[in-house]
């Protein structure tokens, strides 16, 4: 059995398989995933699982360099943005590197999600509660 955090194989798997500056989007659970995008789908019910509890996970094994977050969630959702700005900062001391942060339109960031190697589904139904993590190198 794994030791670390992150027990899902399909996502283990994933971020195995990531190269510097690919992309692993975490989204709520009405995110359009693209056909042909990976998905893995961990929703059970509202809230369950959170996108924070399972970008913690996937962060254990997944070294980031980027984020794209809508200027949406910033701009309507202030207390949950505040909650993710929280664990990119937490995500940054464990790492010991800074993590770029890029805001753009929801609209556009659904556009990101087509090139993204995989798609993770959560059970988050705070609206525009999704994050596209950029692949970074540990060296």
């Amino acid at each position: 059995m794994k030791k670390t955090t992150l027990l899902h194989a399909a996502i283990s798997n994933v971020i195995a398989q990531l190269g510097h500056g690919n992309t692993l989007c975490i989204g709520d659970a009405g995110l359009p995933i693209p056909a042909h995008v990976e998905r893995v789908d961990l929703a059970v019910s509202p809230g369950v699982p959170s996108l924070l509890g399972v970008f913690a996970a996937v962060t254990s094994e997944m070294f980031v360099e980027r984020v794209v977050i809508a200027k949406q969630l910033k701009d309507q959702q202030p207390q949950f943005m505040e909650q993710v700005l929280a664990a990119i900062r937490s995500l940054e001391v464990s790492q010991k590197n800074t993590i770029t942060i890029d805001f753009i339109d929801h609209i556009d960031l659904k556009q990101l999600t087509t090139d993204c190697k995989a798609s993770v589904r959560t059970g988050e139904c705070t609206p525009f509660a999704n994050i596209i993590l950029y692949a970074g190198v540990t060296f």
